[in-house]
């Protein structure tokens, strides 16, 4: 088949996805587990690691994968969501699965969502479906380990039927409320259902006792071993370093220096430690043993996250980042203040209606010389009066615009970094955020 035939059936596939409802929800593992029955159980083909928690579950799911593939191992990763293609949910070896095999395992798997359809109240959700190809994809390919985020929470998420032996738990903080409740507790009684009888369970540090009571709790209940971040494996030093930070890590099994992460923050510092001791119990290190330092250096060097603190442009520095609740917005202006030295910087705002937006621009406003406000692409989108009348009570009138597209507000927004500054531009930044689908959009016009 041609390139251009592969595309045009990709672009088939795609609409017959989205045709699902990109962002509806209907949680129930038994269609998911009917579906993965016809296709043989692809999902016990291969071990897992699985991954949940608020915020840092990317980032840190491409650290394990690129680790995972510095100690030699063929390896499937599933994220959410995506930033330019679906494809990008499912990669093999760190790339995103091609047109060509992304179509020939959903004609594979159509057939089969089709019947499970027709016994259902419900059709099969279009995270579902992704679902499915992700872990027949990893069967076929074949992988040695997937790599697993769960969608949302994690004890009716899709992906948890894969029971993973290593279960991974970064941060937890208030999001998604409609769905897994108005608590902290609440949250993180959903996300410990991924904890499954006898697994190793890799915890970041909780800043509240509320989400790291029902993870020790859930451990208790079905003979899981848990490790934590602060008691058995941590952040012992980090420097700031030219495009990152060089970390010194205690790990499970040792002490692991001068380990550099190309990506900013304490937040991404944290990410490591986690990323790090999840391999090691993969493999298998502990106290008796640990990791080659240089292929764990390896791993870490190769780890990219894009939309994270993502430097897109120089003169005036562009970064875009996907910070879309308080507790991501507070590590995001964190590493800012910490590791770009601007002597202006202006933001680009757009989010989506259910989030808190009020909280972010709090957030932003110490670090912000102004905001540019907008819609972004998703049928979610927060309208951009109504952002705008919660910055202006933040910011003040004159430090507010408001640009409905997501052209126009990058526009805005670099010409008021512009304005106003002697020489040259190094020093001033534009800061795009507020949401995933905010940085897709912006990156789709900022990286042809």
């Amino acid at each position: 088949m041609s390139d251009r035939a592969d595309h045009a059936a990709f672009v088939e596939v795609e609409a017959a996805l989205n045709a699902r409802g990109f962002t509806r929800m209907h949680f129930e593992l038994e269609k998911i587990e009917s579906l993965l029955d016809l296709l043989g159980s692809p999902q016990r083909a291969y071990p897992s690691i699985h991954l949940t928690g608020t915020n840092g579950k990317t980032s840190t799911a491409r650290m394990i994968d690129s680790l995972l593939r510095a100690f030699g191992l063929h390896t499937g990763r599933y994220t959410s969501p995506h930033l330019e293609t679906v494809r990008e949910r499912i990669s093999l070896d760190g790339e995103p699965v091609s047109e060509e095999r992304f179509v020939a395992t959903y004609r594979e798997i159509a057939p089969l969502a089709e019947l499970v359809d027709q016994r259902s109240a419900e059709p099969l959700t279009y995270f579902d479906m992704t679902t499915a190809l992700a872990f027949a994809t990893f069967a076929d390919a074949p992988v040695d380990v997937a790599v697993v985020e769960v969608g949302l929470g994690g004890a009716e998420d899709a992906t948890n039927v894969i029971q993973a032996g290593v279960a991974v738990i970064t941060p937890i903080g208030l999001d998604h409320t409609e769905w897994l409740g108005d608590t902290i507790e609440d949250i993180a009684l959903h996300k410990a259902g991924i904890i499954h009888s006898g697994a190793t369970v890799i915890a970041a540090a909780q800043e509240e006792e509320e989400a790291a009571r029902p993870i020790l709790e859930r451990c208790a209940e079905v003979n899981a071993t848990v490790a934590r971040e602060g008691a058995e494996f941590g952040v012992l030093r980090r420097a700031v370093a030219v495009g990152g930070q060089v970390l010194t890590i205690q790990g499970l099994g040792g002490v692991y220096e001068e380990i550099f992460i190309p990506l900013h923050g304490a937040h991404q510092a944290q990410n490591a430690a986690v990323a790090l001791a999840a391999v090691e119990a993969f493999l298998g290190a502990g106290a008796r043993r640990q990791l080659d330092i240089e292929a764990v250096r390896e791993g870490f060097a190769a780890t990219s996250s894009p939309g994270r603190l993502e430097r897109v442009r120089t003169a005036p520095t562009v970064l875009l980042d996907g910070a879309h609740n308080p507790h991501g917005m507070a590590a995001t202006v964190a590493a800012v203040q910490e590791e770009f030295a601007f002597s202006k910087l202006v933001g680009v705002l757009a989010v989506l209606g259910d989030k808190d937006a009020a909280s972010l621009l709090e957030l932003l406003e110490p670090v912000l010389d102004s905001v540019v406000v907008a819609e972004n692409s998703s049928p979610r989108a927060m309208p951009v009066d109504e952002l705008a009348e919660l910055a202006r009570e933040v910011f003040g009138p004159d430090r507010v615009q408001v640009a409905r597209e997501m052209p126009d507000a990058i526009e805005a927004a670099v010409a008021e970094a512009e304005s106003d500054v002697p020489g040259e531009l190094s020093g001033v930044g534009v800061l795009v955020t507020g949401s995933v689908v905010t940085v897709a959009d912006a990156r789709r016009l900022l990286k042809r």
